[in-house]
């Protein structure tokens, strides 16, 4: 297990990573307000289970909550967010299959993060538009951004050539962890 944690104060959460064969494990702390937007994964399936606190899952269009020792499994290709609404931290564990690029991904998003880049929803501030492009052309097999991202036709039409020119200014998925 990898034993630093990656620190995202925008969504008010951490993680650490290990793998198991195709199985990326995350380890995340979220803490009291804190969570992720609804997004999807077309072709990644994960497995949340609750070590300590309450979390809050959305799956398809439904809110369940979970405690210590539940689990909360969300199929690939499913609308999903979770959230911590309690007044204490909630530890989860995330078992993705296939692994594919979650780490990464959320290494760069907490490097987004970290240097004020992103909005409180995640959306991107003004000085990180070329990043977030960057970031969501990079990731797009793996992940798909929902409300309150803008809708995937508009993601498709402006992404690509903001992506294209963040590249020509030198910003690189796999690089954005360390901007802060």
């Amino acid at each position: 297990m990898n034993e630093s944690w990656v620190v995202d104060p925008v969504f008010q959460m951490r993680h650490r990573f290990w793998r198991d064969g195709d199985v990326q494990h995350v380890e995340t702390v979220v803490e009291p307000g804190g969570g992720v937007s609804p997004h999807v994964h077309p072709s990644m399936e994960e497995r949340f289970v609750v070590h300590e606190g309450r979390c809050q899952f959305l799956s398809g269009r439904t809110w369940t909550e979970a405690g210590p020792g539940e689990e909360a499994v969300i199929p690939a290709g499913t609308r999903h967010a979770f959230r911590n609404r309690g007044d204490v931290p909630t530890r989860i564990e995330c078992r993705a299959t296939p692994a594919q690029s979650l780490q990464r991904f959320l290494e760069d998003a907490a490097g987004m993060s970290r240097a004020g880049k992103l909005h409180k929803l995640g959306l991107p501030k003004p000085n990180g538009l070329l990043e977030a492009a960057v970031l969501v052309e990079s990731y797009t097999d793996m992940v798909i951004f929902g409300f309150p991202s803008p809708p995937r036709p508009v993601q498709k039409l402006i992404f690509p050539p903001l992506a294209r020119m963040g590249a020509k200014r030198g910003i690189r998925a796999g690089e954005l962890k360390s901007l802060a």
